[in-house]
């Protein structure tokens, strides 16, 4: 169904994803889906947030209002949870239309990193299983929700995961994850501008591919800042939510999600 609307397979990613959360879809009576989506969960019990992604209508069912019908079914389904997801213009008033509003943008940026000007000064090392620990303890400080589903499987869903130090305290980390014939950078998590840029600095200098990433558009400096290093804007995403005004946890240490998929 992805590749007959001109999306790519991205198995890799739908398998992340069907693992860590829940597929939704209505059967076609000939045979496959006429319509299929993804709602990742967060906790622990009591959802304290759902992230619903990879929304999707069969070519030939599409403009008959297949979608608002599942995202209808869905948005019974989770009750009381709050729901967020990140919509491209072409999605987002089917969502305003079900109650979604902008919380928030996101740029997509994609392309070969160069290194330029001065060397990042924060000490950055490859993530290691003693760490999990003090990076889910970050994360649920900065992500406002338990992501231990999500943050447990990284290691065999990324190729690098990568952790900032200092003093011996982990104070960022990051992964890059194979998507078609790129490295997308998320999660991205950090104390500030500087941390995520030695991150990203750390994920480049270990594949030869390009690397995308959609940043929040609030982080102007990082996005100047990947810009000035080869990568290049190519879209932008609305972020949208339902049944709270904002999302959780803390803006400024939130600079990229796992997947604008899952969050």
């Amino acid at each position: 169904m992805s590749e007959d609307r001109g999306w790519p397979r991205e198995e890799h990613k739908w398998g992340f994803l069907l693992t860590a959360g829940k597929g939704y879809g209505i059967d076609d009576p000939d045979g496959g889906l006429v319509s299929a989506c993804v709602v990742t969960e967060y906790g622990p019990h009591d959802p304290a947030l759902a992230a619903i992604g990879m929304v999707l209508v069969a070519g030939r069912h599409a403009r008959q209002g297949v979608g608002r019908r599942l995202m209808r079914h869905v948005i019974s389904a989770m009750g009381t949870t709050p729901l967020t997801l990140h919509a491209t213009p072409y999605g987002r008033p089917l969502y305003e239309e079900l109650g979604f509003k902008v919380t928030g943008r996101a740029e997509m940026v994609c392309g070969h990193f160069t290194p330029g000007g001065p060397e990042p000064r924060i000490a950055t090392r490859a993530a290691t299983a003693e760490d999990l620990t003090a990076i889910l303890r970050l994360d649920e400080q900065v992500f406002g929700a338990d992501r231990t589903h999500i943050v447990t499987r990284l290691p065999a869903f990324a190729d690098q995961l990568r952790v900032a130090e200092e003093s011996g305290r982990i104070i960022g980390y990051a992964g890059a994850w194979p998507n078609m014939d790129t490295h997308v950078v998320g999660p991205l998590i950090a104390r500030d501008t500087s941390v995520a840029q030695a991150l990203i600095t750390s994920l480049a200098a270990h594949t030869d591919r390009p690397l995308r990433t959609d940043i929040d558009v609030r982080h102007e400096e990082l996005l100047t800042w990947v810009k000035e290093r080869g990568l290049e804007s190519i879209a932008f995403n609305s972020v949208m939510s339902n049944g709270i005004t904002e999302l959780p946890g803390d803006w400024s240490r939130r600079f990229a999600p796992v997947t604008v998929a899952a969050g």
